[in-house]
């Protein structure tokens, strides 16, 4: 896949989480492109993966263009960025999950980070209570 077709698809898939979700994170996106597994995304937030960039299906070059892909369309969107801390599922000790190899914090936060539809969030709470 080149690189105008990421942006194709990560756009595409983008728009379709926001109105299922109301919000966008790396993590689904990876999940709808097919870079991550479901069972993969279940180890690592069980804490059975050192770190998410390790059972991803792709190079890190596509992951971090997918992740600035993201950042552009939130930002076109006017999106409301919000940073949400993971942590490893299941009862033993709770630790903070590891996205990167580096675990530098700049990249952490940019895969952390979800950006939110206020309106859309609003729309589905609606749906949802009525």
């Amino acid at each position: 896949m080149n690189n105008a077709e990421i942006e194709k698809r990560t756009k595409s898939v983008l728009h379709s989480l926001i109105y299922e979700k109301g919000y966008v994170c790396a993590v689904d996106v990876f999940l709808k492109l097919g870079y991550l597994t479901q069972k993969d995304y279940e180890n690592w937030r069980h804490g059975r993966v050192p770190y998410l960039e390790r059972v991803c299906k792709v190079n890190l070059k596509k992951l971090s263009l997918t992740n600035r892909l993201i950042r552009k369309f939130a930002a076109e969107l006017k999106l409301k960025g919000s940073l949400t801390v993971y942590n490893q599922w299941g009862t033993k000790g709770k630790r903070r999950l590891v996205f990167s190899k580096s675990g530098t914090p700049a990249i952490e936060k940019l895969y952390a980070t979800h950006f939110v539809d206020n309106q859309r969030i609003g729309e589905i709470n609606e749906m949802v209570n009525e």
